[in-house]
């Protein structure tokens, strides 16, 4: 069986407040994008994963894939796979790929072995994965809030529309990442934001928080999302905690020569 988990941005990300668990809230819009890595499984004599493409550090049974599949094997009795991911979304780069294999993963077995759960069911195996790993269940575009798993399906429709994304080779650690991030209440309207598509109200007011915690220390991404404007961008924006940078388009752009240094995808919405 063959599935083909996509990449996610987020539109607008603000840091609400931080919770007793040391854990943050956040506001964010998630919307899936056609970026898409490639799972495979077939029956096997023992469980087994493998991966092709951009190399997945650390040791296999640290791959969210297989700790999907170990997740619904202790409730259900799953057969032996031989389990195969070709990566091709950046690692570390705000997309979520690495959730969206896991939740793809979740999925499949279920289908395949008519586990008959529900959407609400493997959104909680999927929270127990990683925070942005529910979203993928659904697949559709949602308001996250708490820590990023409670979601209401929201009906953002940017077909028609073109996105250029860049990943630049910076990490950023979930520890620098919040290090210089201030919780505050998000005092704009995220949906009647987002519901208007009026690009020059988002550049002002859909912001992501990260950018001015991650931009000082990386400047290249600031870098990067000036360059997007200049390309004709309507609206550009950091995913997630970086590194990734997004421009949505009105129309097909073309690709400055100075963005093919770096990893990047164009994509019609």
């Amino acid at each position: 069986m063959v599935t083909f988990p996509n990449a996610k941005i987020n539109l607008g990300l603000s840091i609400t407040g931080k919770l007793h668990n040391g854990y943050h809230s956040i506001e964010s819009c998630l919307y899936p994008i056609p970026w898409c890595d490639v799972l495979e499984f077939i029956p096997g004599k023992k469980i087994s994963f493998a991966s092709s493409g951009i190399a997945i550090p650390g040791e296999d049974k640290d791959n969210l894939v297989l700790k999907a599949y170990k997740l619904l094997g202790k409730d259900f009795g799953l057969p032996e796979l031989n389990i195969h991911l070709h990566k091709i979304i950046p690692m570390g780069a705000g997309l979520g790929g690495g959730s969206a294999d896991a939740a793809f993963m979740l999925k499949m077995l279920n289908n395949e072995f008519q586990l008959f759960l529900d959407d609400s069911v493997l959104e909680d195996y999927a929270a127990q994965l990683g925070s942005d790993c529910p979203f993928f269940i659904q697949n559709k575009p949602a308001i996250a809030t708490g820590t990023g798993t409670d979601l209401e399906v929201f009906d953002l429709d940017l077909s028609g529309m073109w996105m250029l994304l860049i990943k630049p080779d910076v990490h950023i650690s979930t520890q620098e990442a919040y290090a210089n991030v201030t919780p505050k209440h998000n005092e704009v309207d995220l949906k009647a934001l987002l519901e208007s598509k009026d690009f020059s109200l988002w550049r002002e007011k859909l912001i992501n928080d990260f950018e001015a915690s991650i931009f000082p220390n990386h400047p290249v991404l600031r870098e990067i999302k000036e360059a997007l404007y200049q390309n004709g961008a309507a609206y550009a924006a950091m995913s997630g905690s970086g590194s990734t940078l997004f421009g949505l388009y009105t129309q097909k752009p073309e690709i400055s020569p100075a963005f093919e240094t770096y990893t990047h995808k164009l994509i019609e919405l």
